[in-house]
């Protein structure tokens, strides 16, 4: 898109004007992987899985982060019916939650940039593969219950991420179309979602190498939220914004 001044913008200012940011949960608001590889490692160790030795960050990273529960429990255990491999993740997200309530903490500058966006008056919605018992958990420890407008959950929808839907149904609740929104992501597979339902994404480095975001189709990746990167890229919506307020001047 080119913008007033003959010159190019990017993919995040080629949204304006702005209507709606999207948020992912789990990795984006709150760097939460570890407590779920605690979660996880507990329990597995408990039935002896992989002899009993545990799982790694590389072995979390490929096979859980960012996964429905249903894909993680059949990378987890292939050979077990579904319906018991769905089971043992219920009991890890009951370890989960207890783990949370004491330890969850927000991804650095998350409040700053959440203010940002209030500021703006954009619309917003939590975007997840969680299931939802976990996602308005999360979102009400980081003091977030009023911010979002809408909480979309994943295994609620025709097909959980990567698949486009989750992001789809958000930009249906919240009546803003995929032209004009932008998106935060932590993981891969959530990526790809956001960059099938055609908006673009920027990816915040939490747990997931950078590499496979970029692989994913990543818009930007961030370190946090106090990453310059991301505040010249929100420094170039304000400006476009300003352009269209200003007839283009």
């Amino acid at each position: 898109m080119a913008s007033t001044n003959g010159g190019f913008v990017s993919p995040l200012a080629a949204t304006v004007p702005v209507e709606a940011v999207l948020f992912d949960i789990d990795g984006t608001l709150c760097d939460s992987d570890p407590l779920h590889h605690i979660a996880f490692q507990e329990l597995l160790l408990a039935i002896g899985y992989n002899n009993g030795v545990p799982i790694d960050d590389e072995f979390f990273i490929n096979n859980i982060a960012g996964r429905s529960d249903a894909e993680a429990a059949q990378n987890l255990f292939p050979d077990w019916p579904l319906e018991k491999g769905l089971k043992f993740l219920e009991d890890k997200d009951v370890k989960y939650r207890s783990l949370a309530m004491e330890r969850l903490e927000p991804v650095k500058g998350l409040h700053k940039l959440v203010q940002w966006v209030k500021d703006h008056g954009y619309k917003r919605a939590a975007v997840t593969n969680a299931p939802r018992i976990n996602a308005e958990l999360m979102i009400k420890l980081l003091g977030l219950s009023d911010f979002f407008q809408a909480v979309i959950v994943g295994g609620e929808c025709e097909k959980p991420k990567p698949a486009p839907f989750p992001y789809l149904k958000a930009l249906k609740e919240l009546e803003v179309s995929a032209a004009h929104t932008f998106i935060f992501e932590d993981s891969a597979s959530g990526t790809r979602a956001g960059v099938a339902a055609g908006m673009p994404v920027v990816a915040v480095s939490t747990r997931n190498p950078e590499k496979s975001l970029q692989e994913a189709g990543a818009a930007l990746i961030i370190s946090d939220y106090e990453d310059q990167k991301l505040w010249n890229a929100l420094e170039e919506i304000n400006r476009e914004e300003a352009k269209l307020k200003n007839g283009g001047a």
